[in-house]
């Protein structure tokens, strides 16, 4: 036993630690909360699928380097340039907005929790369903086709520049009047982004699902679509039949009641109320275990 420790005390000499200053806690804490905002900003666009993808292919080149597959590491090498600008080129559009959102961010705020009080934090309000339900429906009434996607956690920036800026706030007369026939903003989709209806007329993916049934139309396989390549809620009113529709993950859910489509928008809604004193909480604790030690 005294063998292995002094083998032990003689590494541990041997080993010669940096001397860490105030400077360097300072960078640490700095370089920690700007990786944790980039992942932040990320988790919430399409470039984090990309980014996955980003890493499976480097997790391939390190097998290659280990396994000493010589002509794959070649290639690579003389491709990094290439797949760099690739990847720039990929993350373009991200890339900008995120420069353009760099000065608006309350980075004090984010670091001290002055914040005081209960918030609810939901996507939407209860207000916003109910304009929904009700402005589906009526369209449903008298037929009247509409594509209304309700954006979550992934922008859809994108496809909002295709259409026509409206920034309004959502009700459902607005809605009803933007997919009224022959009017100039009814063909095309409206994207919703919390309680604002942002643009409308714009242009969405469609689906190349085989398995979708041929009865439907282009409205149909557009709202799959844009399901298919982000995280949010399509409500489609069928121009035929007036049955309102949803497409979320890439399926789609049909003739719905008004309380089938109040559920599924609630569920979206995602209410949580969180309690932003945290400098209360900490004192709280702090006075309970005081008043459990007796002090």
């Amino acid at each position: 036993m005294q063998e292995i420790a002094r083998v032990l005390s003689g590494y541990w000499a041997k080993i010669s630690l940096p001397g860490i200053g105030v400077i360097d806690i300072i960078e640490i804490a700095l370089i920690s909360f700007f990786i944790y905002q980039f992942m932040v900003w990320i988790k919430f666009t399409r470039a984090y699928t990309l980014l996955k993808g980003i890493l499976v292919v480097l997790v391939f080149i390190l097998l290659a380097y280990i396994f000493k597959m010589n002509t794959i590491l070649w290639i690579v090498k003389n491709m990094a340039n290439v797949l760099i600008t690739g990847v720039i080129i990929i993350f373009q559009p991200e890339l900008r907005k995120v420069l353009e959102q760099l000065g608006q961010k309350k980075i004090v705020s984010a670091i001290i929790p002055f914040d005081t009080g209960k918030e609810v934090k939901e996507r939407f309000t209860d207000k916003t369903v109910n304009e929904l339900v009700k402005a589906c429906f009526d369209m449903g009434e008298v037929k009247t086709g509409a594509l209304i996607v309700i954006e979550q956690d992934i922008r859809l920036t994108e496809y909002e520049r295709t259409g026509i800026n409206v920034d309004a706030v959502l009700t459902s007369q607005l809605l009803i009047n933007i997919f009224e026939h022959n009017t100039p903003l009814h063909d095309g989709a409206v994207i919703v982004r919390g309680n604002r209806i942002v643009s409308a007329t714009c242009y969405l993916p469609l689906s190349d699902n085989m398995e979708l049934s041929k009865q439907l139309g282009t409205r149909h396989r557009a709202g799959v679509g844009i399901s298919e390549v982000s995280d949010s809620l399509t409500i489609i009113v069928s121009e035929e039949t007036g049955q309102i529709s949803v497409a979320q993950n890439g399926k789609l859910t049909r003739s719905l009641t008004s309380a089938q489509l109040r559920d599924i928008l609630v569920k979206v809604q995602n209410k949580k109320v969180i309690d932003n004193n945290k400098l209360r909480h900490l004192l709280k604790g702090r006075v309970k275990h005081e008043e459990k030690t007796g002090r």
